[in-house]
């Protein structure tokens, strides 16, 4: 899991606009780690994640003139059913609200990357951090006692 920079780009409506930032970013050198595509009747919002956000704001710079960017959660998930639920409900039991969404591609049986939007970011990235050390085994019953008479006789 780790934190990235995400794009929200607002878009007219209408042919070409899309393949123009996307080949901007492209011409750019400029790869998209995850995207997703918004469509409203006047506009549409495409948010993207980006392998080099300066490099984007560069582009984005030069390019629109209505962009706005956003820390998001990444994280790698297994490409199979209940991946994404598990982590939508370690959020929602520890009452972070995720505003949106998203996946990237995966191929089948491999990875898929997720992206959250959440309210609390400090508070959902130390929920999922992978958890690290040993943890402490539970005392099951009472401990066992050697009898008085039978200490330090072999």
């Amino acid at each position: 899991m780790r934190e990235e920079i995400q794009f929200s780009i607002f878009l007219v409506n209408k042919p070409g606009v899309l393949a123009s930032i996307t080949t901007a970013l492209a011409r750019a050198r400029i790869d998209l780690v995850a995207l997703t595509l918004v469509d409203s009747v006047e506009h549409g919002v495409m948010r993207i994640v980006t392998d080099n956000p300066q490099a984007t704001r560069e582009v984005l710079s030069h390019t629109q003139d209505r962009w706005t960017e956003s820390p998001v959660l990444m994280m790698e998930l297994a490409n199979r059913p209940g991946a994404f639920a598990k982590v939508a409900q370690k959020l929602a039991d520890a009452h972070v609200n995720i505003g949106y969404a998203y996946c990237t591609g995966g191929a089948a049986g491999g990875k898929t990357t997720a992206v959250f939007k959440v309210a609390d970011l400090k508070k959902a990235k130390k929920l999922l951090a992978p958890q690290t050390g040993k943890k402490k085994k539970k005392k099951t019953g009472a401990p066992v006692r050697k009898s008085p008479g039978r200490r330090g006789r072999k």
